[in-house]
């Protein structure tokens, strides 16, 4: 198993999940409630500041504020992940797998899960 580690910092996917867990708030009977619509919610968010971009809300593209909401998305893929029993390094195994794959059978391009 490859472990993925941010070089900045020095930390793994699996450790970012693990400290993200300390600072997670919500009640645990509508934990899948509250996690599936807060990342969509954080992924709004993301949409929303290219949107304005490229609505000329502002001539810099706002690389600073996409990249804070980005964290906010993976806190929610790791709360998600962590309640769903699996680990973030296994999740970006699996999803390079799949990609790896599609990429094989020349399937990159398209849509639908079964491709």
């Amino acid at each position: 198993m490859t472990e993925y580690v941010i070089p900045m910092m020095g930390i793994s996917l699996d450790d970012y999940q693990h400290l993200a867990r300390e600072t997670a708030v919500y009640p645990s009977e509508t934990a899948l409630q509250y996690l599936t619509l807060g990342l969509s919610s954080e992924a709004g968010e993301v949409a929303g500041k290219v949107a304005k971009y490229y609505r000329k809300d502002t001539d810099d593209f706002p690389i600073e504020d996409v990249i804070l909401e980005l964290g906010d998305v993976l806190w929610f893929i790791a709360e998600l992940s962590s309640l769903l029993g699996v680990s973030l390094t296994e999740v970006a195994e699996e999803n390079l797998e799949k990609l790896k794959a599609r990429q094989n059978a020349g399937t990159l391009k398209g849509m639908g899960d079964s491709r």
